[in-house]
């Protein structure tokens, strides 16, 4: 089934809307034109940069993929897209902050990058990274450890959508106690991801181990999935809960 196909005709009793506004910051996206697999022009960034402030967000850091035998895109590349669309959104007047980032991709050169303070963090040093979908790495505790004494705060994205952890619960508890934040993709909780990482995100809700909600939105068909997912109770009660640091930034 289609990343979307499971946002409708959930038994989930309704509610009115989710306010994001109170978020203010949306803190993972792909906006950045033809840099990766997100905005691909600009007049797509500045459409995709007007949906957000439509949901309510003041500021969005976007950050685009970043990975070894992919988008290789260093800080100066991602830096160089960030001031082109500054300064469209500027030209047009559009009421959005944006600042950049990366999500850095845990594969044999993160670890290098970090240690050479070659990566680009948001807020208070968070540094945001991804896993492969297919497997726990076997250096990711090592390269959580080198993130952390480099003074680097490492934020997981979207975990509940590493369906290898699904029925190992524990594992989400003890990268929790390693003191490493955990990032919500939105969407997740409409199913969008089927319906066990569904289950897992409700379950990290549930224990209040989310410190950040993302959009990861690439398109107009994600921002509209994002609109669906509005009214999800799950999405009021970690809004509700006083957990997230989106706010913050």
């Amino acid at each position: 089934m289609g990343l979307f196909s499971k946002l409708f005709g959930s038994k989930e009793a309704p509610l009115g809307d989710a306010d994001l506004s109170v978020l203010r910051c949306d803190v993972h996206s792909h906006f950045i034109p033809g840099i990766d697999d997100g905005a691909q022009t600009m007049d797509q960034s500045m459409e995709l940069l007007i949906a957000m402030a439509e949901l309510g967000y003041t500021k969005v850091v976007t950050t685009p993929h970043n990975m070894a035998d992919g988008y290789k895109n260093t800080p100066e590349i991602i830096l160089g897209g960030l001031e082109r669309v500054r300064e469209e959104v500027k030209r047009r007047g559009i009421a959005m902050e944006v600042e950049a980032a990366a999500e850095y991709y845990l594969d044999h050169e993160l670890e290098q990058k970090v240690t050479e303070r070659k990566v680009l963090t948001f807020g208070d040093n968070y540094l945001l990274f991804e896993l492969p979908f297919i497997s726990e790495p076997n250096m990711l505790l090592q390269v959580i450890f080198t993130m952390q004494t480099a003074g680097y705060r490492p934020v997981l994205a979207h975990p509940e959508r590493y369906g290898f952890w699904h029925n190992d619960y524990e594992k989400y508890v003890r990268l929790k106690e390693r003191g490493v934040l955990f990032q919500l993709n939105t969407i997740a909780l409409a199913g969008a991801y089927g319906q066990g990482a569904k289950d897992i995100a409700q379950r990290l809700v549930d224990d209040g181990h989310y410190e950040f909600l993302g959009s990861d939105c690439h398109s107009m068909s994600h921002v509209q999935a994002i609109k669906n997912t509005l009214a999800r109770p799950y999405l009021h009660k970690l809004i509700s809960s006083g957990k997230l640091l989106n706010s913050t930034l």
